[in-house]
């Protein structure tokens, strides 16, 4: 169940990122408020998987998810560039995710 809720939280941090981006410096009300909310679910999440997992683990697969999810976000969303030099940065981030879990530290 950690686990999940620590994927959960991942996806709740992409949310959180790309209403941070909508919400213009937070000078537009919804995405703002989109923001706190998936902020405060993100952490809580991440601090309820954190009672079971090892720190070093779930902040970075946490971070790692929020990375891919929000790059992913900005191509398909927000019209991002897509170049070779960001998909290898990208997979070299999901590298690290598979690497962290398979350290069997948790």
């Amino acid at each position: 169940m950690p686990w999940i809720s620590l994927m959960i939280a991942g996806l709740f941090e992409v949310v959180w990122a790309s209403a941070m981006k909508q919400s213009q410096g937070f000078s537009r009300l919804w995405p703002s408020v989109v923001t706190i909310i998936a902020m405060m679910a993100s952490f809580g999440l991440l601090s309820w998987s954190m009672r079971s997992l090892p720190l070093g683990t779930a902040y970075t697969v946490w971070t790692g998810i929020g990375a891919l999810g929000a790059f992913v976000v900005g191509i398909a969303v927000l019209g991002e560039a897509l170049t070779a030099m960001r998909v290898a940065a990208a997979l070299l981030i999901l590298s690290g995710l598979v690497l962290m879990k398979l350290s069997g530290g948790d």
